[in-house]
């Protein structure tokens, strides 16, 4: 069992790029230990998935000739660790000089390496997916922002920029309302080295109408919040979960890329098909 504190990795370091196949350098993380900060210490109310999108992976093929892709990675909320995105992008340029007799002997790799990765070596119980797009399908890679309604056209104050949860209210006197609301001014930092994660983060629900400005505070009260993304929606949702109460949430944010690599969790309360992995356009 894999008990891999963030400070432990590579994050914020110093790192000789291996440029060989190595499945060793991916560092998991439990995700336990954030979620009991947020009350989830049974099995979690939500279902979901982190969807990773990686822009800078390439192999020699047999003849050493360099191939290049995109990959979609799709890492189940159930499994037990997350990978740390340093860790990823070391393992992902570990192909570099590696040679490969196909893209599908690529993708098998992927999808066994961080499939072992997120249950920390015990039984895989969900894999990880993994998509492989070759050059001839990048013109087929739509650019898409977040539908629903923007949050951020309302004039409002801002005074916290540490998660504020007390800021969520609901309308409990009007009849129930099912929207979807947007914001693209999301923002946390790195919990090991303190660098900024930008993103725009989508919240639809069921159920008593909650307050827009409160709402939006709220969301900018991450500003100054150090925590990794998948952390920082789980916290979201719960938050609105507990404070409004709603019968149905999800909560889904796109973060900008780093190192090559962006990270996309999705959570919601009743189990359904994935968003898209469509990026916007600051991804």
């Amino acid at each position: 069992m894999h008990n891999n504190a963030p400070e432990q990795s590579q994050l914020g370091k110093a790192s000789s790029y291996v440029d060989h196949y190595d499945a060793s350098l991916l560092f998991p993380i439990p995700r336990q230990t954030k979620r009991n900060e947020i009350g989830v210490t049974g099995r979690p109310v939500f279902f979901g998935a982190d969807l990773w999108t990686a822009f800078e992976v390439s192999w020699l093929n047999t003849k050493g000739k360099p191939h290049v892709a995109i990959v979609h990675f799709t890492v189940p909320a159930e499994s037990t660790h997350i990978v740390e995105s340093k860790s990823f992008k070391l393992y992902l340029n570990s192909f570099n000089n590696t040679r490969f007799d196909s893209a599908d002997q690529v993708r098998e790799r992927l999808r066994a390496d961080i499939s072992a990765a997120i249950w920390a070596g015990s039984a895989v119980q969900a894999s990880a997916g993994v998509k492989l797009l070759m050059p001839e399908q990048f013109d087929a890679e739509p650019v898409h922002e977040l539908d629903g309604l923007s949050l951020d056209r309302l004039d409002v104050e801002c005074t916290r920029y540490q998660p504020a949860p007390e800021l969520l209210s609901v309308n409990t006197e009007e009849a129930p309302v099912t929207e979807t609301l947007v914001s693209h001014l999301l923002k946390s930092n790195c919990l090991v080295t303190g660098q900024p994660d930008w993103g725009s983060v989508q919240i639809t629900y069921s159920g008593h109408q909650i307050d827009q400005e409160g709402l939006l505070q709220y969301i900018v009260s991450f500003r100054n919040h150090n925590e990794f993304h998948e952390q920082c929606v789980e916290r979201i949702f719960m938050d609105i979960w507990t404070r409004c109460k709603p019968t149905q949430l999800t909560v889904y944010a796109r973060y900008t890329r780093r190192g090559g690599l962006d990270i996309n969790p999705w959570r919601t309360s009743a189990p359904g098909a994935l968003p898209p992995n469509v990026r916007t356009a600051r991804q």
